[in-house]
């Protein structure tokens, strides 16, 4: 007779208990998700349902400012990043000397980035005073002539915004180009003095190579980051005068205080075309 067996029943393997650590990491991790989907998704979704209407990007193209301040933004990125980025380029070849003199000056130097934007942005704002800032005073002390009125100029009161930036900023990407110069091994340079390089060949044939993909990639996150940076312009100009010193990290600004939410969130998002470029190409260089 024959008999055949009957396969065993199958039996799902017990749920896998948590241990200690495992249930207590994500209990922790809990605050920062939380954190995240109130204080950082709702925010920006919120801005854009508020910005999703079609007539806010005709109404926000056709105000004149708009396009005023599409132009300074481009400006602002294309000038203030790329000199920044250059002397801070030439500075880290500066402050890389072993020499005690040049210690002090680093920390004299890294004070403007250390120190609070508001109070720094406000002084020089003081010192520009037509009437009784300290540059106009000594002017006429010195020559007895009235100086001129920099923030009522609109191409100089964007010209100094920009320094501002620059000033503010060009510590810390120092640093950063700094750190690279750094890890550039001396034999190198030591090898070309023997064989008689000038300070310009060393740079081109050893600094340069070493160093080109950190400074594209410090230029390029640079300027992501001032895309969302409004206090040199806010602080030093507040978007004056007559509005043609705004850039879209301030536009917005104006919208509200205009009462126009939906202008506002829709001057932020047409940000999103250079932002997004920019964001994929750094991502795609830093995973190489």
């Amino acid at each position: 007779m024959n008999t055949t067996t009957m396969p065993a029943a199958y039996t799902a393997p017990p749920p896998k208990q948590l241990s200690s650590w495992e249930f207590w990491g994500r209990i922790l991790v809990l605050p920062y998700v939380v954190v995240f989907l109130v204080f950082v998704l709702y925010p920006v979704g919120y801005g854009l349902w508020l910005a999703r209407h079609p007539e806010s990007y005709s109404k926000l193209f056709d105000d004149p400012i708009f396009l005023r301040t599409a132009i300074n933004t481009l400006v602002f990125l294309v000038v203030a990043i790329n000199l920044k980025m250059v002397i801070a380029l030439g500075l880290s070849g500066f402050f890389v000397q072993a020499r005690w003199w040049i210690k002090i000056l680093s920390v004299l130097f890294i004070l403007p980035w250390a120190v609070p934007s508001i109070p720094t942005i406000l002084s020089v704002r003081f010192m520009l005073n037509p009437e009784w800032g300290v540059i106009n005073t000594t002017i006429f002390k010195l020559t007895g002539l009235d100086g001129p009125n920099w923030l009522n100029d609109p191409t100089l009161a964007l010209a100094f915004s920009m320094l501002m930036h620059i000033w503010k900023s060009l510590p810390f990407w120092t640093l950063i180009l700094l750190a690279g110069r750094l890890a550039i091994p001396t034999e190198q340079y030591e090898a070309a003095s023997v064989d008689g390089a000038s300070r310009w060949q060393k740079f081109r044939f050893i600094t340069w190579p070493a160093m080109r993909t950190l400074f594209v990639t410090s230029t390029i996150l640079s300027m992501i980051w001032t895309l969302g940076d409004f206090n040199s312009v806010y602080l030093l100009t507040g978007g004056g005068p007559a509005d043609l010193t705004h850039v879209l990290a301030t536009l917005g600004i104006r919208y509200l205080r205009l009462d126009q939410i939906d202008l506002a969130m829709a001057s932020i998002v047409v940000a999103m075309p250079l932002v997004l470029p920019l964001v994929y190409i750094l991502m795609k260089r830093l995973s190489k």
